[in-house]
Parts: C-alpha cells; sequence; structure tokens
C-alpha cells in the first residue's frame, strides 16, 4: 500500500546524527569501536539530591496522574529563582514561566505557534539544524544570516537591515553562547539584538542552553531593558544540569508571549512527570559549587581535544565556551566532512563537519566534551597510528 506523506516534509531529511549513528552502530558489529566525539550528551550524572528527589517522590502514591499544562508552581518558582539569582532576571513565576519537555520541544513550539505559510525566518548560519527544521515544518520560510570568523561570529546588523527591510519576517533565532561556534555574547550584541527587534518589530527568539558550561558569567538575553517586549528565551537542563534524558526545559518571556505558546502546546501534550519537575527544582536550587565541579571536568577534557586538533592541524579559540570544541580544519581537505570520514574510517573516531551547521560550517569541525578524558587519550592514540601508517606509504 503506498500511503504518500505529507508535504510538510518535503525537504525534511532525517536528522544527520540519527543516520550517522547507524553507521557507527554497524562499524561496531565490525568490531571497529568506534569512539563518538560527536553528540553532546553529558555522560556525567546529575548531583545525587536530585536522583534521590525523583526516587523518594516516585515512591509517593499520589504523584502519578496527569499534571497542568504550565507546570507545576514548585518548578516555575525554582525557574524564576534560577533566573533572578544567576541571569539577574525578573520573572513572575505564575505568567512568564512555561517548563517544557526539553527545549528542542519549545522551538517547534514556537514556530507553530508564530508562522504562517510563507513567513520569513532568520536563521543562524551556522546554527542548530532543528531552527531550520521547525521553520519549514511549520510552514516558514528560511533566510540564513551568516555568522563569520572575522565578525566574530556575531551578526552583520548592516546586512540584516537591509534584508529584513524588503518584508515578510516574523521571527529571528539566535543562541549565544553559540552553538556550533562556542562564541560567547557581549552585553553589547544582546542590546542590539533586542534593539534590531523593535526597529523591525521581530520576535527575537534566543535559545540558551549553553550559559554555565566553561562560562564564568552566564547571561540571559532578558537581562537588557525592555528585552520582554520583543524577546523570548528558551533554557534546559539538559546541560547545565547534566538531565539530558529527562526533557526539562522552560521557555520564559512576557505573560503574552507565554499565553500564546500554550495554546498550541496545550493540544500536543500534557505536563511532565511531576516527581521530575520536582527533581528539576532541586536541581536548579545547586549552588555555584556544582557548576564548578562540572566545569573543572569539561575543562581537563578540552585541554585533551585541544591535543587531538593540534594533532589534525587544525586552528582553534580556545576562550570558546559550551561542551564543544569548534576548529578550523587544515588546507588539503575539501571540507570538514571529508576529515571527518578519513578519522572515521580509519581511526575509528568519529568527529562531527561543520557542515551539518549549514555551509557556513563546511571548513570547520566540532569536537564533543562528553567522553571521558580516557577515551580522549585514545583518540589521540588512535589519530597518530593513523598518521603513521600514512607516512610509512
Amino acid at each position: 500500500m503506498n500511503i504518500a506523506t505529507s508535504k510538510r516534509l518535503e525537504g525534511i531529511g532525517e536528522y544527520y546524527f540519527s543516520q550517522k549513528l547507524r553507521e557507527i552502530d554497524e562499524l561496531n558489529k565490525q568490531g571497529k569501536q568506534v569512539i563518538n566525539l560527536g553528540i553532546g550528551s553529558p555522560d556525567l550524572p546529575p548531583h545525587p539530591e536530585v536522583i534521590k528527589t525523583l526516587q523518594d517522590e516516585s515512591a509517593k502514591h499520589n504523584v502519578h496522574a496527569y499534571q497542568n499544562y504550565k507546570g507545576s508552581p514548585v518548578l516555575r518558582t525554582a525557574v524564576a529563582d534560577w533566573y533572578g539569582k544567576w541571569y539577574g532576571v525578573s520573572l513572575n513565576p505564575d505568567t512568564e514561566i512555561l517548563p517544557l519537555i526539553g527545549s528542542k520541544e519549545g522551538i517547534m513550539h514556537i514556530c507553530m505557534t508564530y508562522l504562517n505559510e510563507g513567513d520569513k525566518v532568520l536563521v543562524p548560519n551556522p546554527g542548530y539544524p532543528t531552527y531550520r527544521s521547525a521553520v519549514k515544518l511549520a510552514g516558514g520560510t528560511c533566510v540564513d544570516y551568516e555568522l563569520k570568523e572575522e565578525n566574530n561570529w556575531y551578526p552583520d546588523f548592516e546586512a540584516l537591515d537591509q534584508l529584513v527591510g524588503q518584508g515578510g519576517f516574523k521571527l529571528m533565532w539566535v543562541n549565544y553562547p553559540q552553538m556550533p561556534t562556542g562564541k560567547l555574547p557581549e552585553k553589547a550584541l544582546f542590546e542590539k539584538l533586542v534593539a534590531f527587534g523593535k526597529k523591525h518589530q521581530l520576535l527575537i527568539c534566543h535559545d540558551n542552553p549553553y550559559s554555565f558550561i566553561l562560562n564564568e558569567s552566564p547571561s540571559s538575553l532578558l537581562s537588557v531593558e525592555g528585552a520582554k517586549e520583543v524577546a523570548i528565551e528558551l533554557n534546559s537542563l539538559s546541560k547545565s544540569q547534566n538531565m539530558a534524558g529527562w526533557r526539562v526545559g522552560m521557555l520564559v518571556g512576557s505573560k503574552e508571549r507565554i499565553d500564546e505558546v500554550l495554546r498550541f502546546k496545550s493540544n500536543m501534550d500534557s505536563g511532565m512527570f511531576l516527581p521530575v519537575q520536582l527533581a528539576a527544582a532541586k536541581a536548579l536550587s545547586l549552588g555555584k559549587d556544582w557548576y564548578d565541579s562540572v566545569n573543572a571536568v569539561y575543562a581537563a577534557r578540552r585541554r585533551k581535544v585541544f591535543e587531538l586538533l593540534d594533532l589534525l592541524d587544525c586552528v582553534y579559540d580556545k576562550t570558546q565556551a559550551g561542551m564543544f570544541v569548534w576548529a578550523k580544519i587544515p588546507a588539503g581537505y575539501k571540507n570538514g566532512f571529508a576529515l571527518s570520514d578519513e578519522i572515521l574510517y580509519n581511526a575509528n573516531v568519529f568527529i562531527t563537519p561543520g557542515g551539518i551547521f549549514g555551509n557556513a560550517g563546511d571548513p570547520y569541525i566540532r569536537v564533543s566534551l562528553c567522553s571521558p578524558e580516557e577515551k580522549l587519550t585514545d583518540s589521540i592514540k588512535r589519530v597518530k597510528e593513523h598518521q603513521a601508517a600514512q607516512v610509512a606509504k
């Protein structure tokens, strides 16, 4: 029986990592034992008290029912306190916070809430591929704005003024600390984004899951005066709290924006399991010692990744934040895909080609910090062996 898929799936391919992981599985079945330095899935556990909270709350008899679509007041209050403490942003827990089943869900909810067929959306290149697919699935039209190394991976606002002046634009996706480049934001950048949104009546959608990783000064776009008038922000416990598989995120913004997105979200899912929400609230209450302990591990791993990149003759910025290292490939390779494939098939080490984040990422690769130092050391050893074999030829 031939059943056609919907037109909205036209041009939407399978997520790159979904496809690549299957290939790696096949290589492993052949005995290759590939070391995966691609995906940013934290391998460290949450704080023990977070796990204990989940265990204790799950054992109660009255926590297994459907939950409020807006999430538990306990979690919303914890989010408000977290934003106040770390970002200096005041949020009303009753009206300006919407818990999500992961911030990736929120990207889709935002696009479905605001986009009509043909509405234009500014999407960073390089940038997180889900922005592009969510816009397309919602019927919108993606318009790239290129981020360039020579411009510190910041938008070119003069070029954007001319582009948006053509009309038809509804949203702009931004993400700082930027993924995949690891570029940290300055307050001046956030101020320019808010001013740009006001000037062009654009909703600025800031995706902010990496602000605590290898960064001493976490910041929020909403800390800029007047930001709530034109901006909303997604955040997540996946990276900062090592809770990727728990699927806990949040959307924060003005009451008007939260109510609008809730109209869509409430028709798509129900609230999260209450013990998960209460454990997430516990995670958000953790102090600086927690973040310091996590970052100490990532800092040690990053030093190993620098060794690997030096071995590959790549060029990189040592000040970048987040749980990846973004690096420019050496001359002699067509693009990051070529270098990635060479290392995968000859050294059994997988690193992410920058081109999956947009064609502006073609001359780059990205290495994840989500593997123990032992595996990173083994990766260095494998690459050295491959290079020695090449020389011997």
